[in-house]
């Protein structure tokens, strides 16, 4: 019996560790500064979020959602964010390219369907061992 109650309690930590969901808003442009003095972002496609002044779009050429994820185990939760939208960037920058896209804009976080619009920052939700990024945007020709 003693066993059981043991195995209840540790069954029921977990739950409640997976549960985690922290939201963190954070400044998109740090995480592209990174992207780029890292090399994995190279500069030929501009990201504008929803809000932010754009130069003038001459073409819009579709839209797409990133859904990134990282491990968090062990990670600061800002840290592992960073990762997860540098991912998502790295996957916007490769679709656009392919696009002949030189921007993405309109770009705001889509997490579970659900729009945060801010000019400056993105949205990730942290858990206990899973952090992630959703953004959609949309790419154009400026």
């Amino acid at each position: 019996m003693k066993q059981w109650i043991l195995a209840l309690a540790a069954l029921s930590a977990v739950t409640a560790a997976q549960a985690r969901n922290t939201v963190l808003t954070l400044p998109l442009d740090e995480v592209v500064r990174m992207g780029v003095e890292q090399g994995k972002l190279d500069g030929s496609v501009k990201f504008y979020l929803s809000g932010a002044k754009t130069p003038k779009v001459s073409a819009r050429l579709g839209e797409d959602i990133a859904n990134k994820k990282t491990n968090g185990v062990g990670k600061d939760d800002a840290y592992g964010c960073k990762w997860a939208a540098l991912s998502a960037l790295i996957a916007f920058q490769e679709s656009a390219k392919q696009k002949g896209a030189n921007a993405v804009v309109d770009l705001h976080s889509y997490y579970k369907r659900a729009t945060y619009k801010n000019p400056a920052n993105y949205e990730c939700h942290a858990g206990a061992v899973v952090i992630g990024v959703t953004l959609k945007g949309t790419f154009a020709k400026i």
